[in-house]
């Protein structure tokens, strides 16, 4: 195994870190922030307001976007497999 492979494989995995879980921390980051806007303007400041929906936001990015997030985790776990396959022979 050289030195380059090992740096692709790397890469790889930051970048299908980042695609895969970037949805999950995005959306409850925008609900969040709109959350706390409504709180600001309305001058509510209950803590299970800004709890909720996040956790409904986080349940409905991995409902919508789940299968397409599944699909490419299992394409990378392919695209190891292959690689290991390449590295022994």
């Amino acid at each position: 195994m050289t030195l380059g492979l090992v740096m692709d494989i790397l890469r790889r995995s930051i970048y299908e870190l980042i695609i895969i879980g970037g949805p999950l921390l995005v959306v409850p980051l925008v609900v969040g922030l709109i959350v706390s806007i409504f709180q600001a303007t309305t001058q509510i400041q209950e803590q299970t307001l800004t709890f909720v929906p996040k956790v409904i936001s986080i349940f409905a990015v991995l409902i919508i976007l789940g299968p397409w997030m599944l699909t490419r985790l299992i394409n990378y776990i392919n695209y190891l497999m292959s690689m290991i396959l390449n590295a022994i022979k």
